[in-house]
């Protein structure tokens, strides 16, 4: 039973979710497959759909995707990030994200779904910035709307990316063709520990708006 939320309750409170995924109730392929039908829908440069999407239930693969994880999360998670003023809301939620993302990188492998999209071609090293955003242009929209249709069902998901730097090896054991598809992230997927969530803490807009000129 979908939840009943406003479009803008949906949009303002979908959450990355780390700790509080149900790390022992499945997920139906058909909630899988229900997300995937509303992303699908999103657009696509030149609507060329030219997505793949990888769903990895195998607790073999899911635990070698955690250690794949582990190598880039591990370097990564205590390095000094920007500094922010005592008082901004980025500073005093710091230390609460990074304990939430500690707690799924030594979980990661007990989540019930791990989701791999993928998108046709690879960009060159210098591709010109008209080409990188046309690129992922094409896809993320897709993945949010997927993270959207998730939540809407109870499902909680959060958007990942320090697998890339082996993006390889992870091709390998997932038989993605390396040279033909770019994975764009790394999602787990499980029923949310409740379904209550909030909007988050952000900046106020007056400093970040700019009409006509910056």
């Amino acid at each position: 039973m979908p939840l009943d939320l406003t479009p803008d309750e949906l949009l303002t409170t979908t959450r990355a979710v780390r700790r509080r995924l149900d790390l022992t109730r499945p997920v139906p392929r058909r909630l899988l497959l229900e997300c995937l039908e509303v992303a699908v829908q999103a657009p696509t440069g030149s609507n060329s759909q030219a997505w793949q999407w990888v769903f990895v239930e195998d607790p073999a693969k899911k635990r070698t995707l955690e250690d794949l994880y582990g190598r880039s999360f591990d370097p990564y998670v205590d390095r000094a990030g920007p500094a922010y003023a005592p008082d901004d809301t980025r500073a005093q939620r710091a230390a609460r994200v990074r304990e939430s993302a500690t707690y799924l990188r030594h979980h990661l492998h007990e989540v019930p779904v791990l989701l791999i999209p993928c998108y046709r071609g690879r960009l060159a090293g210098d591709a010109p910035p008209v080409a990188q955003a046309s690129y992922y242009g094409s896809i993320l929209p897709a993945v949010w709307s997927f993270m959207l249709a998730a939540r809407a069902r109870g499902l909680g998901t959060a958007w990942t990316t320090l697998h890339l730097p082996f993006e390889r090896e992870a091709a390998d054991l997932l038989g993605i063709p390396y040279d033909d598809y770019t994975q764009v992230g790394l999602f787990p997927i499980a029923h949310t520990i409740g379904t209550a969530f909030k909007p988050a803490p952000r900046l106020p807009l007056e400093p970040i708006v700019h009409f006509d000129s910056w």
